[in-house]
C-alpha cells in the first residue's frame, strides 16, 4: 500500500504560516474546529504542529493578555509541546502506521522536506476495519459453506 492513497493534499488542509500571529492562529482553529493545524515556514516546509494545548498553556502563563493583544504575538512565540513528526511521501506503510499511533494526523512531506499534506490517523483506522470487516466476512462464508 502507498501511503499517497492516504493523502489528504496540502490544498485541502488547513495550516498556518510560521509568520501568523497567536489570534490569527485562535481564529482558524476555530472557524475550523480543529485541535491541531500544521504550520508551514515561508519555504512550504513543515515547521510543526500547533495544537490548542499549546495555546491554553501560552495564556496561561501570560497574566492580563488581551483577546486585542494577540494580534501581535507572532505565533512563533509559541511553544510548540507536541512533536508531530512527518513521513517522507516514499516511506513505508510501517512508519506511517508507527507515527499514526500517537498523532492525529501524519504531516507528508516530499524528499525536498516541502509538506505536500497529511494522512490523518481516521483515514487509517477506516481502511484496517474496512480491510477486517471484508476479510472476517469471507471467513464466516467459508465456514457456513463447509
Amino acid at each position: 500500500m502507498n501511503i499517497a492513497f492516504f493523502l489528504l493534499p496540502k490544498q485541502e488542509v488547513v495550516c498556518l504560516p510560521s509568520n501568523a500571529t497567536l489570534r490569527q492562529t485562535l481564529e482558524r482553529m476555530e472557524r475550523h474546529r480543529y485541535t491541531a493545524v500544521p504550520v508551514l515556514g515561508e519555504d512550504g516546509k513543515y515547521v510543526g504542529t500547533v495544537t490548542e494545548g499549546d495555546l491554553l498553556w501560552y495564556l496561561k502563563n501570560r497574566e492580563g493578555l488581551s483577546f486585542e493583544q494577540t494580534a501581535r504575538i507572532p505565533l512563533s512565540e509559541v511553544p510548540l509541546r507536541t512533536t508531530n513528526k512527518p513521513v517522507r511521501i516514499d516511506a513505508n506503510m510501517e512508519d506511517l502506521i508507527s507515527l499514526a499511533k500517537g498523532q492525529n494526523f501524519v504531516p507528508v512531506v516530499d524528499d525536498t522536506s516541502a509538506f505536500i499534506g497529511i494522512v490523518r490517523r481516521s483515514d487509517i483506522i477506516d481502511y484496517c476495519a474496512g480491510s477486517l470487516i471484508g476479510h472476517g466476512t469471507d471467513d464466516k462464508k467459508v465456514k457456513r459453506e463447509a
